[in-house]
């Protein structure tokens, strides 16, 4: 398989394993899963030993689960249930220090594995996240895929947005491009927000319909092999700008591009976030940017590394960020642009169009 680098994870991963003084690590996390082994199944148990790599699912996956995972573990497929499958596995394995991961299994179902086995359970969290951060050729050019064809099919649906508009009609005809261009699905629920709508961070889409000179905000994303895109674009429609909305725009826009030519590998989260605060902190709006600036993307749409006042740990080389600034006043509206962003040896490179100056749909 054609950049096919699996076993290289692997051997990463029990490098780490090693380090830490485990045996082995039951991957529950699904990104994590496919991350390792490429299977894409909704219900999966990854057992990674130091002997041995076990991927354990149910009869839904009998065909699937060997044909995507192929060369990169051994298959166990069980009718009944996957925890029992699980024991047996366990069972065959000499004692010692497994690692579970504790951000992703529930306190149940690790009750369930304690249950299994005498081997000294070790929450673990992020071991493979970690891994994840540095993004390779192939992750990158899917990101970069997945982010030009968000970009067309927003293309395609900006002409038929205009007053009157609902938001689940804008959202509806979006997802609809999306799809047809190619995207598996939608990484996060489309954000359509009008108006003073748009002064919610994480609107839900709703059947409000745009006004006449109003704020239209649209955060959407598309998926290229399990990679995702996520890009915020916001417009006026019906009318030009006014004074106000022109100078909180560009504000946004000044701060987002410091960012995006600024952003290095090595700095920490607090450092990448402040070069675009500083910029909107510095004209008295600081309380209007009450997120942070960004975060990790990839096999999910949120992951590490965060861009955030409270993250003290170093961007990586080779991490994709977003780049997402934005301020937000209740009654009024709110502007954020978000493009994505690969930071390699070379410097920061865009991912997405950074398309990012003031549209009027008039």
């Amino acid at each position: 398989m054609p950049g096919d680098r699996r076993a290289e994870r692997q051997s990463a991963l029990r490098a780490t394993l090693e380090a830490e003084g485990l045996d082995g690590l039951l991957v529950t996390h699904l990104p994590n899963v496919r991350y390792l082994t490429g299977f894409t199944g909704s219900a999966a148990l990854l057992l990674v030993h130091a002997g041995a790599t076990v991927l354990v699912t149910d009869f839904r996956y009998a065909a699937q689960a060997p044909a995507e995972a192929a060369g990169a573990a051994t298959v166990e497929v069980d009718q009944k249930s996957v925890w029992d499958r699980l024991g047996g596995v366990l069972s065959g394995l000499p004692q010692g220090a497994i690692g579970i991961e504790s951000s992703s299994i529930s306190v149940k179902d690790a009750e369930r594995v304690t249950s299994l086995t005498r081997s000294r359970l070790v929450p673990a969290a992020d071991l493979v996240e970690r891994q994840r951060m540095v993004k390779s050729p192939e992750e990158v050019a899917a990101i970069r895929a997945a982010a030009e064809l968000a970009q067309d099919a927003l293309a395609e649906v900006l002409p038929t947005i205009g007053v009157g508009r609902s938001e689940l009609e804008i959202a509806a005809t979006l997802e609809a491009a999306l799809r047809r261009r190619g995207s598996e699905w939608h990484p996060f629920p489309t954000i359509v927000a009008s108006g003073p709508r748009s002064a919610l961070p994480h609107a839900r889409t709703s059947v409000r319909t745009v006004g006449r000179g109003e704020w239209l905000l649209l955060d959407f994303g598309a998926q290229v092999d399990g990679y995702c895109a996520d890009l915020t674009r916001t417009f006026v429609v019906g009318a030009r700008a006014d004074q106000r909305q022109a100078a909180m725009y560009d504000l946004v826009r000044r701060a987002q591009g410091r960012a995006v030519e600024r952003l290095r590998p090595g700095m920490s989260g607090r450092e990448g976030d402040a070069l675009a605060r500083e910029v909107i902190a510095g004209r008295g709006f600081g309380e209007a940017f009450g997120h942070s600036l960004g975060h990790g993307l990839g096999l999910e749409v949120h992951e590490a590394p965060r861009l955030a006042p409270t993250s003290e740990l170093p961007v990586p080389q080779g991490a994709v960020v977003t780049v997402e600034p934005g301020v937000y006043f209740p009654g009024w509206g709110g502007i954020r642009l978000e493009d994505d962003l690969f930071l390699g040896a070379d410097g920061p490179e865009l991912l997405s169009n950074g398309r990012t100056e003031l549209v009027e749909l008039v």
